[in-house]
């Protein structure tokens, strides 16, 4: 019996330890479950090591900014392009002939175009010691100025600003090379009575970001941009009103859902380039509550400016903002909260992360253009990424668990790698780039030999189903659909049509993945 009661006794005792041990254990699982990644990556100091992969890839990326350029072209390398639309705005007095068709057609875009410009700023601010390391930062320049110097043009007058090139029925009616082009193109403004504060703001933006890159390069050109922006702010924001209301046949190609977050975003940009607290005032305690949906994160787009916005504001808080007031800082505090949102949005095991993947892990969002919400989604994940490590800020809080920059670059890094050909297709979405991508994209000059007289009517190289007889290098395609398949054909312009908004985003991206580097605490 005492033997008995002795085995019980020691059993007792063992469950006990067994148990204790298992919520130790728990409770360590639990630690190191709220603390993905834990060890913080050392602040970079100048770019290090170049990754190969992205050099190459930021390299063939570029290149579709040189094929998509209108006007007098100077040294041009793309052998089957020349020059075009050299008449544009002539019949208004205005010389409109420079900028960028906007993706596949012969239209020049404003709204779509003020933003390349600006993402296309934004990635040379953050990182063009990275592009200078990889010896890419002189075609982003090139590409740049392209179209800024249209956007100069296009603002004739404080109130008056030409935001479309081209009819876009009559020309999607044609199938030509943009060097043969008949076909009528009017040009479209916006003023005073037919306002377009989207538009007008996203120019702002465009030229205020501009003028900080080009302000040690060209200062006399950096302050006649920064006057146009700010003339062109005053102008978006006293004369209210969507254009896709002054101008309803926009609603087909870039319909705009509301202008308020381009006034923010352009108002953003001009405190940065500016100084001027009043336009800190104005994105925070003026409008902040009403205009930036605080705590609902959304998707960076062309057409919706509030998770860049709530990026490029962390910027102050992570930096710090010496001159700003309490209610300045709490409305700071909530676009950076927001932001933090975002990013614990992309992030894959994240509490709060996106259901909205295909199988393959890339974001997905839409069937029609499908590449643009990740890559854009990754340009920012990258950049908040490096203000972490900047500012040495080690996590990120999703929810109670927590992230480092390294987890949100490695997010970053998937979608990048997804696109280059790590995908069920086995096929870069690069265009150029790798052993294997789209051979027919959606690209009129691409798919028309050089030496071809077609006129309006060169239909039979849309539909023939040989490879387009020009690369279109560095088109970034539509991309795949939801199940990751693709369907490579000319007429399938949902996933094969490429845009100049995208490769901007694509740039931004890669250039923030080449190397590793602190990025600059101010951008002046």
């Amino acid at each position: 019996m005492g033997a008995s009661k002795y085995t019980k006794g020691c059993t007792g005792w063992l469950i006990v330890l067994v148990v204790a041990a298992l919520v130790v254990t728990a409770a360590v699982v639990a630690i190191r479950k709220k603390t993905h990644h834990a060890k913080v990556l050392p602040v970079p100091g100048p770019p290090g090591a170049i990754t190969q992969k992205y050099a190459d890839a930021l390299s063939v990326a570029l290149q579709f900014f040189q094929v998509q350029k209108s006007g007098q072209l100077v040294n041009n390398k793309i052998p089957w392009r020349g020059n075009s639309a050299l008449d544009d705005g002539k019949e208004e007095g205005v010389d409109l002939s420079k900028g960028m068709y906007d993706a596949g057609d012969h239209m020049k875009f404003g709204f779509p175009m003020a933003f390349t410009a600006t993402v296309l700023s934004w990635s040379i601010l953050e990182y063009g010691d990275q592009m200078k390391a990889a010896k890419h930062l002189n075609p982003a320049l090139d590409a740049l100025q392209w179209i800024t110097d249209y956007l100069i043009n296009a603002h004739p007058a404080d109130n008056v600003l030409y935001v479309q090139v081209g009819d876009p029925d009559v020309d999607h009616k044609c199938w030509d090379r943009p060097e043969e082009m008949t076909e009528k193109r009017p040009v479209t403004k916006i003023d005073k009575k037919t306002p377009g504060t989207e538009v007008a703001a996203e120019t702002a933006a465009a030229m205020a970001a501009a003028s900080m890159v080009f302000k040690t390069i060209n200062s006399t050109y950096s302050d006649l941009l920064l006057q146009h922006a700010q003339k062109l702010f005053t102008f978006a924001d006293t004369y209210r009103g969507s254009y896709s209301v002054s101008i309803p046949q926009v609603q087909k190609f870039y319909n705009s859902t509301g202008y308020v977050d381009e006034l923010l975003w352009a108002a953003s940009w001009l405190y940065h380039a500016t100084g001027d607290q009043t336009y800190l005032s104005y994105v925070t305690v003026q409008n902040g509550n009403a205009f930036a949906d605080w705590g609902r994160p959304t998707w960076f787009s062309w057409d919706d400016k509030r998770a860049g916005t709530q990026v490029l504001l962390s910027r102050v808080q992570f930096f710090g903002s010496k001159e700003s007031s309490n209610a300045e800082q709490k409305g700071l505090q909530m676009y950076k909260k927001t932001a933090e949102a975002v990013m614990c949005g992309l992030l894959p095991d994240s509490p709060t992360a996106t259901k909205s993947r295909t199988d393959g892990g890339l974001i997905w969002i839409d069937q029609w253009n499908s590449l643009q919400h990740p890559v854009a989604a990754s340009f920012l994940a990258v950049v908040y990424s490096d203000y972490m490590l900047t500012s040495r800020t080690s996590e990120v809080q999703c929810n109670g668990e927590t992230y480092t920059p390294l987890d949100l670059r490695k997010f970053a890094m998937s979608q990048a790698d997804y696109i280059l050909g790590d995908n069920p297709m086995k096929m870069s979405y690069l265009v150029g780039y790798g052993s294997s991508y789209p051979q027919q994209v959606h690209h009129r000059g691409a798919s028309i030999p050089a030496n071809a007289n077609t006129g309006c009517k060169g239909w039979q190289w849309l539909s023939s189903p040989n490879p387009n007889p020009n690369i279109a290098t560095g088109a970034l395609v539509g991309g795949p659909f939801q199940n990751d398949s693709y369907i490579d054909l000319r007429n399938n312009s949902m996933q094969s049509e490429p845009s100049t908004y995208n490769s901007a985003s694509l740039v931004g991206l890669l250039s923030g993945l080449v190397t590793t580097s602190s990025v600059a605490q101010s951008f002046t």
